[in-house]
Parts: C-alpha cells; structure tokens; sequence
C-alpha cells in the first residue's frame, strides 16, 4: 500500500464571497451552541484531575480502581464515538447533539450521587458514551456547515472549548478544595457543575439548523439550500449545494456509509488506515496522563497536594492559550507540517519530564521544572497536535459516511487514550515516573515517522474537492 505521496498540487478555486452580517452572527452562534458539547467533553474529562484524590480517601480506591474509575468514561467513549457516529449519519448531526446533551447530564448526575466504586465506574461508562458521541458529531456537524476559508477556524473552535472546559474543571476543583478543606465530600460538588452546561447544550441546539451535507445525502435538497442560505450569501449557498448534490447522487449509486464498504473498496481501507494512525499519534503523546493524573504528577514532583492543585490550573491556562494560536496558525500554515512541529515539541517536552524526575533531587526546583515542562508539552499538544487531529478526521472521511468514518476512527482514538488511562498509574508504580515517560518519547519517534510517511496535507480544498483528491490518491 502505497499512500506516501503529497498531495502538492494547488488548492481548487472555491468562491469567498463575504457573507452578510447577520449570516455571519448566524454562523458565530451555531458555533457557540454546538461546542458546548466540546465545553462538557473537556469538563468531563479534566474533573477527575482534581477530584480522584479525594475520590481515592473517600471511595477507597487502590491504583488498580483509580484506573478504572478514570479510564471507564474513555472506554464509554470508545462505544459511544461508533455509536454516536452511526447515529448521526442515520439520524442527523442535530439530534444526535440533542440525545448526547441528555447523556451528559444522566451521567454527571450519576457520578455526582454514586455511594461506591462500582456504580462510579459505571455512571462514568455513561458519561463516557456522550464525551465519545460528542468527540464525533460536534467537529462533524461544524465541518459540514462552515465555509471552506473558516473551517480549519470554526471546527477547532470545539478544540477551544474541550480545553476551556479542563480549564473550568481545574479552576473550579482549586476553588471548591479550598472553600471545602478536608470534607470527603468535596469531589462531589466538583462533579454536579457538568449538569449546568449540558442543559445549555440541550436547549441551545434545539433551535439550530440541521447540518446541510448530511441533509443533501438524504437528498432533501430543499431544506438543506435553506440551511446554506443562513449561513453563505445567496449565490454561494446555490453554488455549493449544486457541488454537495452531485457528490450526494454519486455516493448514492455506489451505496457508501458502512462496514461493507470497508471492505469491499480499497481506497476507504487505505484512508481508515490513515484515520486510525492520526487517531493513535494524538494520544499516543500521553497527553491525557497529564489531563487525568496531572496533579498526582506534581504532588510527586515536590508540590504539597494544594499546591499542586492550584499549580495545575497553569496547564488548563496554557492550553486554552496555545489552542488560541493554533486556531490562528491553522488559517495560515498546513495541516501536516503542524502536526509534526507538535509532534516534535511534546516528545522533546516528555524527555525533559523524564530527565529532570530522574536526575534532580526532590524539591522546589525538581518540582517547578517538571511544572514548566508540563506546560510546554501542552503548548504543542493543544496548539498543534489537537486542532489538527480533530480537523483531520472531520474532513478526510466521504460525505455519506463521514459520521461513520470519524467514528471508529475516535473508537480507536478512545481505546489508545483508555489504555493509557488504565496503565499509566500500575506503570508509574512499577517502573517509576521518569520511565513511563521515556516510553511516550519513543513512541512519539514512530508517530512522527508515521505522519511524514502517510498523513495527507487537506488545507484549502471543499470538503467535496478533498473527496475526491483523497480517492484518486488511495485507489
């Protein structure tokens, strides 16, 4: 299989004609609603960053139970980004957000109420199924309604709130650690705050349109033209949909959207193939070992256990900081050299952490080092490596099953991030802190060989034009 060919030919001609006022602020709310889905993705994920030591005293955990009370929700989200995926190519991007946001708030509730270990695990699983729904259908549903010259900004907007989310979570965990001292309750009121997004979720996206590629692959041509007019200029939105309906019509006689199509045709093999390696490059950083277990990091580091906490909202801040350049750099560099500048800074980011645990005595200074290269990791993940993984896998999948495609590329995405979630305190117990972490650096070496060898560039191309580049490309 041979994919290792770039893509250097120029980008098509697509029509920027500016949009009028209101279809922009049309636009802009679309995107404000919708990645409240990626707000309660970050929260969800990031609260137990805070809230598992108190967790641990309270529930009784051991560093086997720790592992699974936090990697539950990701297995959750492994079953829910397939799910969730073929829910929205059959049913629509929208109401799938609609049934996610009920989720969301089932399965904050029940982490919030849970009286043990068994039914935590069990209410995070739930949760877990709506983090991996939404780490599907948002980036999907805001690829598909954007225009081509604000996609790369619109659909990493959903990147911004994941992180602003883990941001809310750290922030809010200092503040109700210090408001609630040693109380063993305390990760409870940490847990409830995700109920209060997911009903904004839910009544937000009742009154947005549905996404009008996925309307044109059900060939409801009319509603999906009236969906295009509210957010391009007239004669743009005609133009596009007479682009989206012949590819709807085409996708159609050849029956695309599932597991058949897999393996019959070759060219959607070969791109799944690629799906899946981007999928395993963005955890495979171990960047939610410092999303999950970041304050336990710098507690072993030298920080007291409230000052690692309070410590930690640096990385929340940096990563909604470095998530904000990479929105701009994404309008202005491509996609694949991004990437591997990322790729690049974490593992040089992971080494040092490896190398200052293992060579500085314990203290102050071992412990704001490992700090500051905690947050340069999250520079480059969050400012490259992130954007671009959630971009990639929303735009490089065919019309009919995009939802679909992007959704066992996330099973796999989850399944790494579980795995790594699952093992990561057994490894730091056995093999140490420094050690696990030059692990990461190795692998970081093969996913950069991987992305140089494989990855595909996709900036400035329609969602249409890209298909069939990327089809030429793998046949």
């Amino acid at each position: 299989m041979d994919v290792r060919n770039d893509m250097t030919k120029a980008p098509a001609t697509v029509v920027t004609d500016a949009a009028p006022p209101a279809v922009s602020r049309r636009l802009r709310l679309i995107t404000v609603i919708a990645t409240f889905g990626g707000l309660l993705f970050g929260y969800d994920t990031g609260v137990i960053n805070g809230a598992l030591p108190y967790m641990t005293e309270d529930l009784g955990l051991t560093p086997f139970t720790e592992g699974m009370v936090t990697s539950s929700l990701l297995l959750g989200a492994a079953l829910g980004a397939v799910t969730g995926g073929r829910f929205s190519d059959a049913r629509g991007r929208r109401r799938t957000i609609l049934v996610l946001a009920v989720v969301f708030f089932v399965g904050a509730l029940g982490c919030t109420l849970a009286p043990n270990t068994a039914v935590m695990v069990v209410a995070r699983f739930v949760l877990g199924l709506a983090v991996g729904g939404a780490s599907v259908t948002v980036p999907v549903y805001l690829a598909e309604i954007s225009p081509v010259e604000r996609r790369g900004a619109l659909v990493t907007r959903n990147e911004l709130m994941i992180v602003s989310g883990q941001l809310l979570a750290f922030t809010s965990n200092a503040i109700i650690a210090r408001i609630g001292g040693e109380s063993g309750g305390v990760w409870r009121y940490m847990l409830v705050i995700a109920t209060i997004p997911a009903v904004v979720l839910w009544f937000g996206m009742l009154v947005m349109p549905e996404s009008p590629r996925w309307l044109a692959s059900k060939t409801r041509f009319g509603e999906a033209l009236e969906v295009l007019k509210q957010v391009r200029s007239q004669q743009r939105a005609e133009a596009e949909l007479r682009e989206v309906s012949a590819l709807a019509v085409k996708e159609d006689q050849q029956k695309l959207g599932g597991w058949q199509d897999m393996k019959s045709t070759p060219w959607l093999r070969r791109l799944m193939f690629v799906g899946f390696g981007i999928a395993i490059v963005q955890q495979i950083t171990g960047v939610n070992t410092i999303m999950y277990y970041g304050t336990q990091i710098l507690t072993d580091a030298g920080f007291t256990a409230d000052s690692a906490l309070t410590a930690n909202i640096a990385n929340g801040v940096i990563s909604v900081l470095a998530t904000f350049v990479g929105i701009w750099l994404l309008g202005r560099v491509n996609r694949r050299p991004m990437l591997m500048t990322g790729q690049i800074g974490t593992t040089a980011a992971l080494l040092l952490i490896g190398v200052f645990s293992l060579v500085l005595p314990s203290g102050d200074g071992r412990a704001f080092a490992v700090l500051v290269m905690t947050v340069t990791f999250l520079a480059f993940q969050q400012g490259a490596i992130s954007p671009v993984t959630w971009l990639m896998l929303s735009e490089i999948f065919p019309m009919r099953m995009r939802g679909f495609g992007m959704g066992v590329a996330a099973v796999v995405l989850w399944l790494t991030n579980f795995a790594i979630g699952l093992v990561f305190p057994s490894l730091v117990s056995g093999i140490g802190i420094s050690n696990t972490f030059f692990l990461f650096v190795v692998a970081g070496v093969f996913s950069l060989a991987f992305v140089k060898l494989y990855v595909p560039e996709t900036k400035g191309r329609t969602l249409e034009t890209l298909e069939a580049e990327l089809r030429a490309r793998f046949s």
